[in-house]
Formats: structure tokens, C-alpha cells, sequence
């Protein structure tokens, strides 16, 4: 066989062995050094090869950690009430949220204008990736009328949840006043935070949460990994 060749039919090996199993989802494969006694090449080999099953989305590495199965896609139902732990415990799986940023500072035009504030008027600003079984399935930014909330930083701080950070300053219901969808490919930051391949599908939710009285809370924007994440609409009720 040719040299150019055997990094090709270890991943192909590789690929099979992960359809019929024997690595579930989630799970590690072995290291580098593993792979490369097994296949009696290189570890450079090695890597060629679980860069190709990186590119088709069937694995993803975690930096000091290993490569790891891409996890199955969760379910994340739109509606009234959209809370994410609720979501992915729901799907059978892990939550968490690793927070990149935490901001104050004065809100642009459209961010004043979701938020029925004036223009300038200050925002905290969050910013990070949601994760289901320690895989990051989305980016999200969220921006909070500050005024209103001037201990929301400590409060996420504490609790790492948007719902329980509310609740600790005075919001103790929230709800979903709209939310668009629109389709958008990954650009090279977002495909890092999200292990996936640039240029790969995403779903970007751009939406407004309101408190009891119709007071915007919250205005958001979460990019979903496309593979990862299967968003569901439940019809309205209308008895």
C-alpha cells in the first residue's frame, strides 16, 4: 500500500468501528501513541488520519483531555418558556456553561432599542459556550438592562445560570417574546468555540425574553452547532 495512502485506511478503520459501536458517543478514542502502535505508523500518521474524521464531524478534541465521539444531537424545544439546563437534561444528557465574558457597559442601537432603553443606556453582557455531556453545542450571548439589574454579575457569578441569576434579583419569571432563526455557516472564532469545521452549518436564534409584565429582560443570541442541536416548535395551544 502506498505511504499516502495508510493515514486514508486507519481512518477508515477508525470510522467503522465508530458506526458499529465500539467507541459510543462521547466516548474517547485511544491516543495517539495508542493508535500509532496499533497501526504501526507514525504519530504524524496518526494525526492526518483523525484530522480527516475531524473534518466529517464524527470526532472532536478537547485540549489536555483526548478525541472524543461526537455526541449525539440533543433536542432544544422553542417556546414560552425556554431554559437551557431543563432542555439538555431532558435530551438525557450533562448541562453546562463556561463563561468567556462578563461586561458592563453602554448598549448600542439595537441592543437599546430590544430592550426599550436609551440608546447608551448601560448592559451586562455575557458571553460563552453551552455544553451537553462536556461537548459545546452552542455560543451564546445574552444583554441585561443593567439598571435594573445591578447585581446580575455577581449573581451569575454564584450560580453559572441565567434563570437562578434572574430569581436572585427580583425576576422571578421570564418568558419568550419572539425568537428569529436564520442559517449562517461558522466563521474561523465561532467554529474554534464550537469544535466544529469552519464554514459548517449553525443556526443563529436571536430572541427577547420578558419578565410577568412584558418588560424585556433579556435580549439574546445563540449560534447552535448545526449536527449538535436539534431545535423543536411546539405548536401554540389554542383551546
Amino acid at each position: 500500500m502506498a505511504r499516502s495512502a495508510i493515514w486514508r485506511e486507519i481512518a477508515a478503520t477508525l470510522q467503522a468501528e465508530i458506526a458499529r459501536g465500539h467507541v459510543p458517543p462521547g466516548g474517547r478514542l485511544p491516543t495517539e501513541a495508542e493508535l500509532a502502535a496499533r497501526f504501526g505508523v507514525n504519530r504524524h500518521t496518526v494525526r492526518h488520519a483523525l484530522a480527516a474524521l475531524a473534518a466529517d464531524g464524527l470526532v472532536h478534541s478537547r485540549r489536555g483531555a483526548g478525541v472524543f465521539v461526537t455526541g449525539r444531537a440533543a433536542d432544544y424545544p422553542l417556546g414560552r418558556r425556554v431554559r437551557f439546563h431543563q432542555a439538555v437534561t431532558a435530551a438525557g444528557m450533562t448541562p453546562s456553561r463556561r463563561l468567556t465574558r462578563s461586561d458592563t457597559r453602554p448598549a448600542d442601537a439595537t441592543e437599546a432599542d430590544q430592550l426599550a432603553l436609551p440608546e447608551g443606556a448601560p448592559v451586562h453582557v455575557f458571553e460563552g459556550v453551552s455544553l451537553a455531556d462536556g461537548h459545546p453545542i452552542a455560543m451564546f450571548r445574552s444583554v441585561f438592562p443593567a439598571a435594573r439589574l445591578p447585581d446580575l454579575p455577581q449573581a451569575m457569578a454564584q450560580t453559572n445560570s441565567v434563570t437562578a441569576a434572574l430569581a436572585a434579583c427580583g425576576v422571578e419569571d421570564y418568558t419568550r417574546a419572539s425568537t428569529r432563526l436564520t442559517a449562517k455557516a461558522a466563521k474561523p472564532m465561532l467554529a474554534l468555540a464550537l469544535q466544529i469545521k469552519e464554514g459548517a452549518p449553525v443556526l443563529r436564534s436571536v430572541a427577547i425574553n420578558v419578565d410577568a409584565a412584558g418588560v424585556p429582560v433579556e435580549y439574546g443570541t445563540t449560534w447552535f452547532a448545526g449536527d449538535r442541536v436539534t431545535l423543536t416548535v411546539d405548536p401554540p395551544n389554542l383551546s
